[in-house]
């Protein structure tokens, strides 16, 4: 699965779990060793679990949704349309045999402000809109999309997966023989490491690549006659969007001075956000693998990769002898991270709850957040105000009584 997609392309997590599980599974059948290497925590995680739904596949037929469904009377307006189909289970009473879904089609619009889509999510999936910040426009279009697309709200579905043995982050383990080797290294050497990937990067020509595909995206733009989008796809990629500014000048305004600042500019810019993805990973590993004591995690080994001069010595050969012990059926020497840690995490978005601040007309799903705020210094200053404010209204209105 190497350079298997074009840039232009839509690539999303479910596309690459549904070719990767495939060759995994091909791989088992024929008694080898599946190794994943790299990439994006959450990909790997699509293949560990299962805990992404799979959008209905089958061809909709077309009915009058306005008749079978109370959900269709949602505005339904020809422009920017968003065509899905439904999947709505007959009502009745629970039986031991299903009964034969109806598939309904819709054009539900995925337009409108994120207070509109978060009101309308409101609506039809109160559970999850209460666990999703109105500004998380992605995931609050993603769940309209579940419930419009399944016939049943997402929160119903999340349910679903953790009742089959998994958590708040998801269902059970897809293969319950799985192992995780996560290599670290000391903070320090890893940013210079990274820094001079970005310098390798640049070196290999990035800059010629991504202007490549900007005049690509741009020709195939203008042929389907549609305004030009960077606020998603590729563009939100790390690598991509820090060299924007630079990109959409002209020829002769790249090789000016203001050029060259630009481009140092998107130089310096991909090498901090590197370094903080980096340590986001890190976090990630340790909130959603380490410290889950209420999911089914495979066990975690950690192999130092700080010195390269030692790599044989300190990555391959523990790393050999782990998966060599596990398939013998016997317990490695080394012991995994995950194995009885202390201070476990059970909050995730699952357990977000939805907080309105009125005096500071602000939203907060994350109850730290929402602690944090209720103690800090704006809150505190903004309702004294609102305070000072009401009793001056309230003074007045005494004043215009008595008189």
């Amino acid at each position: 699965m190497l350079d298997i997609v074009d840039p232009l392309t839509n690539f999303s997590v479910i596309d690459f779990r549904d070719m990767a599980l495939p060759i995994i599974d091909n791989l088992l059948a024929r008694r080898k060793l599946p190794v994943v290497v790299g990439g994006t925590n959450y990909y790997i995680e699509s293949l560990l679990w299962q805990i992404l739904i799979t959008d209905p596949k089958e061809p909709p037929v077309q009915v009058d949704s306005s008749a079978t469904n109370p959900s269709a009377s949602i505005e339904n307006r020809s422009d920017d349309r968003y065509n899905v189909q439904v999947d709505r289970l007959n009502d009745g009473d629970d039986d031991d045999h299903e009964t034969a879904p109806k598939k309904l089609k819709f054009d539900v619009r995925f337009d409108g402000s994120n207070e509109e889509l978060h009101q309308r999510l409101m609506e039809v999936d109160p559970e999850m809109a209460r666990k999703l910040h109105p500004n998380n426009r992605r995931k609050v279009i993603r769940s309209l999309e579940i419930f419009y697309q399944h016939g049943k709200t997402h929160s119903e579905l999340l349910k679903a997966q953790r009742n089959a043995g998994g958590c708040g982050l998801g269902g059970p383990l897809r293969y319950p023989n799985s192992i995780i080797l996560w290599l670290r290294c000391n903070k320090k050497v890893l940013d210079s490491r990274l820094n001079d990937r970005v310098d390798g990067m640049m070196e290999a020509g990035l800059v010629r690549e991504l202007l490549d595909f900007h005049r690509r995206y741009n020709e195939q733009r203008i042929k389907s006659n549609t305004s030009p989008d960077y606020t998603k796809g590729i563009f939100q990629s790390i690598g991509f969007k820090e060299f924007h500014t630079y990109l959409i000048q002209s020829e002769e305004e790249r090789a000016s001075e203001k050029g060259k600042k630009l481009l140092q500019q998107g130089i310096d810019d991909l090498k901090l956000v590197t370094r903080r993805y980096a340590r986001k990973q890190d976090k990630w590993v340790m909130n959603r693998l380490i410290r889950r004591g209420d999911r089914q995690v495979p066990p975690v080994y950690s192999l130092d990769c700080t010195d390269v001069t030692n790599w044989n010595s300190r990555v391959l050969e523990p790393a050999a002898a782990i998966i060599s012990a596990i398939l013998h059926g016997a317990k490695p020497v080394q012991r995994p991270l995950n194995e009885n840690f202390e201070n476990q995490k059970t909050t995730d978005s699952s357990t977000n709850m939805y907080n309105y601040c009125k005096v500071c007309e602000r939203v907060f799903v994350e109850e730290h957040q929402w602690q944090a705020h209720l103690k800090g210094l704006k809150h505190k200053k903004a309702l004294k105000k609102k305070k000072i404010i009401a009793e001056a209204a309230q003074s007045q209105e005494n004043q215009l009584t008595s008189s």
